[in-house]
């Protein structure tokens, strides 16, 4: 199944994250179109306006790859807790993955569904540059 792989890459993923400051391990697999799987972790850096997270990270591959229509995006965090995106992620996701189907899973194999519009009520996007 491939809702069951997606999940598993983005464990792996989390294993690829380079968090040395936070121990913070993420990972995230997206998606496509076509059936292929993209991949991204969180990479830090000592001067932490530089980090990057992973959900941007497969985003950002995505995109620099040319793909532009996106199915799934599934993030893992090795705690039992769902971790959501943060507020950059997710007005990333709004801009490049509208309505994209947003699986937040647990290290209990727990899952939890959202979506961009869920994540980020009222937000602002292209059409509010319009004149």
């Amino acid at each position: 199944m491939k809702e069951k792989e997606l999940i598993n890459q983005a464990i792996a993923a989390s294993k690829m994250a380079y968090a040395p400051y936070s121990k913070f391990h993420v990972g995230a697999a997206l998606l496509l179109e076509n059936g292929e799987i993209i991949q991204g972790c969180n990479v830090e850096n000592a001067s932490y306006g530089l980090c990057n997270c992973a959900e941007r990270t497969a985003l950002f591959t995505a995109i620099a790859a040319g793909h532009k229509k996106f199915i799934k995006l599934a993030v893992y965090v090795d705690r039992a807790a769902f971790t959501p995106p943060c507020g950059a992620c997710r007005q990333v996701i709004h801009e490049l993955a509208p309505g994209v189907e947003i699986l937040l899973i647990n290290n209990r194999g727990e899952i939890k569904r959202t979506s961009d519009a869920e994540l980020l009520p009222l937000s602002f996007g292209s059409a509010d540059l319009e004149a």
